[in-house]
């Protein structure tokens, strides 16, 4: 914690000299945004998870330091916006971690999170409530509080997925049901969930969302595969995802831009909507290996660049020595998930942790590969770093659940080992008085 305290606040200053020449003025509250929240997350989990990983909070602290950064250099109201979601969000993780003492406890709420992640999932499909921005209908505004439902109802969504294939891994694992010669896993097993993505995918496609949508079907996909180990699930779900590609590819709007803009985003037809990760492909080319220097970059005409393109932002000024650090950064975050996922002790605990932690590795390359135009650009934004509190507060969630989880694991092995030296000690015992 304290070395990621030091690069953020190491990244502020350079940014304040090199773009105005002067040291920040507001450097003692950019501390105690950075310092005093985080680390009473960290009193809250030696208090109430003291036996949690002790990677997770660290990494997330300086991806979202890093990004608070690049929005304070870029927009400074915005950074006002942002540090007061990182209190909220703080808030939420000492409160999950106070009154979520076991994540199993979670398994008995199968189809009530599955109705309140569709509920959410509809809210901005209500008039006068729901609100478009960038061509998808994905906010709710509400008074003066605007968010985004769907970065909850995706954390919902990985509860439900995991409890019902948790509850049908035998079903879903042993082909029992005869089509002539071949035995495949019985139909009516895959039905209840089967709907349920659809209905979630039905959705998003309504609300023009490619982001979100493809996201979706990667944790489905994922954890489908992760319970069962069947090389068939992963074949089938190549050939959906192709068939759904080009059905909304024809039928999506905003699907058919983006991939246009993708291919070719140098047409005078295109450039009106591609012009974004043009100007973003600029920035990143200025950066070269070692960067412009913090405060010294020219990514200001970029639109969006607090959001969807923070990335940009961060490879133009810190190079590709930054692009690595960020990447590096959610790769630990990512085989840290992995690793607590390793060690649950029932299938539930394990496919949550291996959903949520999905979740952050596959919007992190999601977006990435967009602006680095591997794939096509979604829109999405990039978890702790990106503008955004509906994302940063869902971002320190999964933190919360994942730390949990890790405490959980750490005091069952703990207790087996103490229950395993007592059993030694009786055996001992028993054997000592027979003699």
């Amino acid at each position: 914690m304290f070395l990621a305290w030091l690069i953020t606040t190491a990244f502020y200053v350079l940014a304040s000299l090199g773009a105005q020449n002067h040291l920040p003025q507001r450097l003692g509250v950019f501390l105690t945004v950075i310092v005093v929240i985080s680390l009473a997350m960290h009193v809250a989990i030696r208090f109430f998870a003291p036996y949690a990983s002790q990677i997770l909070l660290p990494v997330a602290t300086l991806l979202n330091g890093i990004g608070y950064v690049e929005i304070a250099r870029w927009d400074p109201p915005l950074a006002g916006d942002q540090a007061l979601w990182f209190l909220i969000s703080a808030g939420a993780v000492v409160l999950i971690l106070m009154f979520v003492r076991h994540v199993r406890d979670l398994d008995r709420y199968r189809y009530l999170t599955l109705t309140a992640a569709i509920i959410l999932l509809l809210l901005p499909l209500v008039p006068h409530v729901g609100e478009e921005i960038g061509g998808a209908r994905l906010w709710v505004k509400l008074g003066p509080l605007s968010f985004q439902p769907v970065e909850i109802a995706k954390i919902l969504l990985a509860f439900f997925f995991a409890s019902y294939f948790a509850a049908n891994r035998e079903l879903l694992s042993t082909p029992t049901a005869r089509i002539g010669p071949k035995l495949i896993v019985p139909p009516r097993t895959l039905i209840p969930i089967v709907v349920a993505w659809g209905c979630a995918l039905a959705i998003l496609g309504a609300e023009n969302d490619i982001g979100f949508a493809l996201l979706l079907f990667a944790l489905f996909m994922s954890l489908l595969w992760v319970t069962t180990g069947l090389k068939t699930y992963v074949v089938l779900g190549i050939g959906l995802f192709a068939g759904g590609a080009m059905l909304a590819a024809n039928y999506f709007s905003q699907v058919h831009s983006r991939i246009s803009d993708w291919l070719n985003p140098w047409s005078a037809i295109n450039f009106a909507h591609s012009s974004q990760i043009a100007f973003g492909w600029f920035s990143l080319a200025a950066g070269g290996i070692i960067g412009t220097g913090l405060g010294l970059g020219q990514s200001g005409n970029i639109p969006d660049l607090t959001s969807d393109m923070i990335f940009a932002a961060v490879g133009e000024e810190l190079g590709f020595i930054g692009v690595i650090l960020v990447l590096c950064l959610f790769v630990a975050f990512v085989g840290e998930g992995f690793r607590i996922a390793q060690r649950a002790h029932s299938d539930f605990v394990r496919l949550t942790a291996v959903g949520l932690t999905a979740i952050v590795g596959f919007q992190a390359f999601f977006i990435m590969a967009g602006v680095l135009r591997i794939l096509p650009f979604t829109g999405m934004v990039l978890p702790f770093m990106a503008y955004g509190g509906s994302s940063l507060f869902a971002n320190y969630v999964i933190v919360a659940v994942l730390l949990r989880i890790s405490d959980e694991n750490s005091r069952e092995l703990k207790g087996g080992e103490i229950r395993t030296v007592q059993f030694r000690r009786k055996f001992k015992g028993l054997t000592g008085s027979s003699r």
